[in-house]
């Protein structure tokens, strides 16, 4: 595993209703390490977002329907790996900074992915580096 990168397996709560996950809680986040946006987007079959990477920002993943691979990189390292997410690998990802990552939706449906971060955006300094993945 690259250093710095947790996975967190997520317990799905079902019943006749519908289900219910907690996507992140006290115990994924480091002491002192700050939330300061939350966010959902949406990724269509065989598209690939994000492709970039971060120096200070600490970002948590979490697809919630649909299905994508998640690919890291270690700018540091060069270490890579995949991991699938989606409905059939319910995780939460913790990506650190210098850890560069892509996912692409793998299913025939779009994916819903929510991102929290802990540095809000700012045009003006955006801190998000490009990097393309060889072979996405």
């Amino acid at each position: 595993m690259i250093e710095g990168v947790q996975i967190y397996p997520l317990d799905i709560q079902r019943d006749q209703r519908g289900w219910l996950v907690e996507i992140l809680s006290a115990g994924h986040i480091e002491p002192n390490e700050p939330i300061t946006r939350l966010y959902a987007t949406v990724g269509y079959p065989g598209k690939t977002k994000a492709e970039h990477y971060h120096r200070r920002k600490v970002e948590w993943l979490c697809v919630i329907s649909g299905e994508g691979r998640l690919f890291l990189k270690d700018t540091r390292t060069g270490k890579e790996e995949k991991l699938p997410m989606g409905e059939k690998n319910m995780v939460t990802v913790r990506i650190p900074p210098y850890v560069a990552h892509a996912i692409t939706n793998t299913g025939e449906t779009p994916f819903y992915l929510i991102v929290v971060a802990s540095e809000a955006f700012d045009p003006k300094d955006p801190d998000t580096f490009p990097l393309a993945f060889a072979g996405l």
